[in-house]
């Protein structure tokens, strides 16, 4: 059964919660065109749907999104440029607001550039977080190369 859809206005690339582990919270949608969209699953509005932000990332599709399994809040895009880009969602003061007719609709926070790194010449095709070492990572790229990526100071969000 369908329960909501939403038309972004690009081709989706990528989709991830950010933890399977809690209640809906956030999904991040990533596209071509370099463009992502972070919806706030908490609320759903009858004719709004749920509350969500669009934000401009790399110059180039971004082929997914990967979502920090020590914090939901930090997560990693794939750029079809070749860069890696780090994000942190800040939460809206409060997550819900009435509207005219006494319906909750959501509130959407924002989005804050952490990091961009370039790391391939072709686009990063996946990526991963390791669930337990905080920072570590591994992705491969159209380049036909595999790494391992180390992100530091991820502590201090």
């Amino acid at each position: 059964m369908l329960q909501w859809d939403t038309n972004v206005k690009n081709g989706v690339c990528g989709l991830e919660f950010d933890r399977k582990d809690i209640i809906m919270n956030k999904l991040v949608c990533t596209t071509l065109e370099g463009k992502f969209h972070v919806f706030d699953l908490r609320t759903q509005h009858t004719e709004l749907g749920f509350a969500s932000l669009e934000e401009k990332g790399p110059q180039a599709t971004i082929w997914g999104a990967k979502h920090l399994p020590q914090n939901r809040d930090i997560f990693m895009v794939q750029g079809g440029n070749g860069a890696a880009s780090l994000y942190k969602y800040h939460y809206p003061a409060q997550r819900t607001v009435e509207d005219a007719d006494g319906k909750k609709k959501g509130v959407i926070g924002t989005v804050e550039l952490l990091n961009s790194q370039d790391i391939a010449t072709q686009p990063v095709a996946s990526f991963d977080w390791h669930k337990d070492k905080l920072g570590l990572a591994c992705c491969s790229s159209l380049d036909q190369q595999v790494k391992v990526l180390i992100v530091t100071k991820l502590n201090l969000y």
